[in-house]
């Protein structure tokens, strides 16, 4: 049971009944709206109540992403689509190419269409990538695919994972320099000018910032 409400400065908020839901619950994402989670048993009056209680909750929350994310425009299903057939043909087989070269194992690899991460390690070695990859430079594609290979061996951010992925970086730059890829020369002189503690981290990171999720 779902219900589609608009509200002045939110717009379209749906309150979506669920069995098994405790309490009712607010969600706010940069890409699919507002919505509220309301237990089966609790009228939708009680849920909108709730709702104009922390109304100025969700409009700092919408104003955080739009500083962080900008304006969002819904991309075009069709354009997407294409995307993420593209994805399926090439970034599995890359991913597969740098994990059998560093000598990373996982359990599988899905393609997704995510607004706020480009990829993603689970607990159980299962690989998550975001479509908006092929998108980008070689260079940068491979950084987020041995990022996402690297937290197979460390799971948070601390030191060991940003040696190792310093590491594969380093060799992978040079191989792609090896192809006279312009980019990855042009990283590589940034990156030895940098004063960061993880340069190739930080010039990568900086690099991938500058382009947008579809």
């Amino acid at each position: 049971m779902e219900k589609l409400l608009t509200y002045q400065q939110i717009g379209d908020v749906l309150f979506r009944k669920r069995k098994g839901a405790r309490r009712i619950s607010i969600r706010v994402h940069p890409v699919k709206g507002v919505s509220v989670t309301v237990p089966y048993m609790v009228p939708y009056l009680a849920a909108e109540a709730f709702f104009m209680l922390k109304r100025d909750w969700v409009l700092d929350i919408m104003a955080r992403q739009r500083e962080k994310y900008g304006d969002y425009t819904p991309a075009d299903p069709k354009e997407v689509e294409e995307l993420r057939n593209q994805a399926k043909r090439e970034l599995p087989a890359r991913l597969a190419e740098l994990a059998a070269r560093y000598g990373f194992e996982y359990n599988k690899v899905t393609i997704k269409h995510n607004a706020t991460n480009w990829g993603s390690c689970s607990t159980r070695n299962n690989i998550n990538l975001n479509l908006n990859i092929v998108r980008l430079p070689r260079v940068l594609q491979d950084y987020i695919l041995l990022h996402e290979l690297c937290h197979l061996r460390h799971h948070d951010h601390g030191q060991p994972f940003h040696l190792l992925l310093e590491h594969v970086c380093t060799d992978n730059l040079l191989k792609l320099m090896e192809d006279k890829d312009p980019l990855a020369l042009k990283l590589a002189q940034r990156a030895a000018l940098s004063k960061a503690r993880y340069p190739l981290d930080y010039v990568m990171s900086k690099e991938i910032k500058q382009h947008r999720l579809l």
